[in-house]
């Protein structure tokens, strides 16, 4: 088994820590780095979202959901700048390859 920790603090806890070493026989720990939103497409997401905000007000929630939504749905029809967010982190996607006959 695998656990992934982040650096929670009750993650680094001595308790936490003897169970892992009690269990290693089984148990696999891969302490995660600290946060990194560097390597989040989902950070450059926001990023864009915030600045097209940037100068919009809502008067309430019901609002602001909606301009949050609009946002969006803009940026889902220009994927150079979700392949943008994407690019930053360095991480790429690759897609299966098709092992059916056409």
């Amino acid at each position: 088994m695998v656990w992934c920790w982040d650096n929670l603090n009750v993650h680094l806890d001595r308790r936490m820590t003897s169970f892992a070493e009690e269990h290693s026989a089984w148990l696999r720990l891969v302490q995660m780095p600290a946060y990194a939103p560097e390597l989040n497409p989902a950070e450059g997401v926001w990023s864009l979202l915030k600045r097209a905000m940037a100068n919009f007000v809502a008067a309430d929630l019901r609002g602001l959901v909606r301009i949050v939504k609009r946002k969006l749905k803009k940026m889902q029809f220009r994927p150079d700048l979700l392949d943008g967010c994407l690019t930053e982190t360095g991480l790429v996607i690759e897609l299966p390859i098709s092992t059916s006959s056409t």
